[in-house]
């Protein structure tokens, strides 16, 4: 019996595996080589801290930035979509009313103080009916206070105490009053003051009817007042008619202005 000879196979030491790569031991390996490097490297604690310090800051700063920029995102967002869907009738009609303000300024073309004495203009305060009957045989003017109508009230009670206060400028020598009338917008006088003046001197004459609201305890208030030029009138029949009041102030401007 023959024996096969035995095949001997050589060993290969060197192209032998060693099985899979580990990835951690290799990062293990360059930080351990890079840390080493760095410790050849001579800084002292002062630059490690500082080093630190400003990496710190660095990041926190990346941080905010991002941070913001997400917020800023997120408010941009809600504002775009309130204009979109956010409108109501109330801006609208307050936008139009701007509108309307600005066209009817540019129409009338008057500004805000003329607009407000215009409106001081227009207030009512009450009107004044009188009669007037001039007698030339005996040279005398009758002057009748009937009524006032729609005085505005002076007192806090929503009344007034009205009076009426009667002369003839320019010369102030003789002057009536009516009776005072309590806690009423609407007196009825039904009083007749007689002026002793001849015919040819009334032509620079002016009558004066002045409304007052009488005050116990201060100075009475007047009320408006009614001026009669008296070469302004027709004395040849009696003449009996309303007049709305004119302030004192008014009445004061116009004057000085014809003068």
């Amino acid at each position: 019996m023959t024996m096969a000879p035995a095949v001997s196979t050589p060993a290969d030491n060197s192209t032998e595996s060693e099985g899979p790569v580990n990835k951690n031991d290799v990062f293990e390996e360059i930080k351990s080589k890079f840390l080493n490097e760095i410790d050849k490297i001579p800084l002292p604690p002062w630059a490690l801290i500082a080093i630190a310090v400003v990496a710190s800051l660095l990041i926190l700063t990346c941080c905010f930035c991002i941070i913001k920029k997400c917020y800023c995102k997120k408010n941009k967002n809600k504002k775009v979509k309130k204009g979109k869907d956010g409108f109501n009738m109330k801006d609208m009609q307050g936008g139009d009313k701007h509108q309307d303000d600005d066209d009817e300024e540019g129409e009338t073309g008057l500004t805000e103080e003329e607009k407000e004495e215009e409106e001081k203009e227009v207030e009512k305060l009450g009107k004044l009916q009188y009669s007037l009957d001039y007698d030339f045989q005996d040279n005398k003017l009758t002057v009748g206070i009937m009524q006032c109508a729609d005085l505005i009230s002076m007192d806090s009670g929503g009344t007034s105490d009205p009076y009426v206060k009667v002369f003839i400028l320019p010369d102030k020598k003789k002057k009536f009053d009516t009776k005072v009338h309590k806690k009423t917008l609407n007196p009825v006088f039904n009083e007749s003051f007689v002026f002793k003046i001849a015919y040819e001197e009334l032509g620079g004459k002016t009558l004066v009817m002045s409304v007052y609201d009488y005050d116990r305890f201060s100075k009475h208030d007047i009320i408006g007042e009614v001026k009669l030029p008296m070469n302004t009138l027709d004395l040849g029949k009696p003449i009996e008619e309303w007049r709305d009041l004119d302030s004192q102030a008014e009445m004061l401007w116009i004057s000085t202005f014809k003068s």
